[in-house]
């Protein structure tokens, strides 16, 4: 009579059945994967605004990007909650973060600086290539991102760089050379601040934020038509998400 080995049978089935318990639910994993359908959902806002500005539709376009900026704000929380990194491993949510922002942060804005006539005619392809290819490298930089979460250069928020050459409405040659910097200050090596993950004087920044949101939905509904001081007030606000930890540094330094 042939000898049954069952012992070792049994033990595998068992770590098997141990491993089936463990494994998320149905209802856990496609709750955990809908998520990641939220997050993809920003590229498809992408291209309702990207037709809105070939049609010029420059405020419309800065709406559905304002609605690609709400998702991108809250995905991260709910995925967090969710935990989804490990509930549905084979899905990088990094990865698919990344190519959303891509688009929503630096091509749709990139076309519109480019094509609004905002900037000198013989520079605006050129800086829009800048944009674009310097972006692409800053979005691979695994430096990005300082200790303190601040972010390292210019981040490459064109889409806030867009608003404020719409609002500013410069000439030319003064905006071109501001997205000239911008390009530069890509590299450069200065902390700008994080709205939401810098913890220090948050309550500050949360604050100047929501008045900012206020203020521009207040300049879109007018069609960038607005006065002096909401123009001011915006780009005091800039200043100080751009320029806060340097000027903190200062004065800590003499103090």
């Amino acid at each position: 009579m042939a000898y049954v080995q069952t012992g070792p049978i049994l033990i595998a089935e068992a770590m098997d059945t141990q491993q089936d318990s463990l494994k998320p639910k149905p209802a856990i994993r496609a709750a955990a994967f809908s998520v990641h359908i939220f997050t993809a959902f920003g590229a498809a806002i992408a291209l309702l605004a990207m037709l809105e500005a070939v049609r010029e539709h420059w405020a419309a376009m800065f709406q559905w990007l304002g609605v690609a900026l709400i998702i991108d704000a809250i995905d991260g929380p709910i995925a967090r909650r969710l935990d989804v990194k490990n509930v549905q491993p084979n899905w990088s949510g990094d990865v698919l973060d990344l190519v959303v922002d891509f688009v929503t942060y630096v091509f749709v804005p990139a076309y519109a600086i480019v094509a609004s006539g905002l900037l000198l005619p013989v520079a605006a392809p050129l800086l829009g290539v800048a944009i674009i290819v310097t972006s692409a490298l800053y979005f691979a930089d695994l430096r990005m991102k300082a200790d303190d979460n601040h972010f390292r250069g210019f981040p490459a928020l064109w889409n806030a760089a867009a608003f404020y050459l719409f609002l500013l409405h410069w000439p030319p040659l003064w905006s071109t050379l501001l997205v000239a910097a911008l390009v530069v200050l890509t590299f450069v090596p200065f902390h700008v601040l994080h709205p939401v993950r810098v913890v220090r004087l948050r309550w500050l920044t949360m604050s100047l934020i929501a008045v900012w949101a206020l203020l521009g939905l207040y300049v879109l509904e007018m069609d960038f038509r607005v006065g002096a001081g909401v123009t001011v007030a915006l780009c005091a606000i800039a200043l100080w998400i751009s320029f806060s930890d340097g000027l903190i540094r200062l004065v800590r330094s003499f103090a």
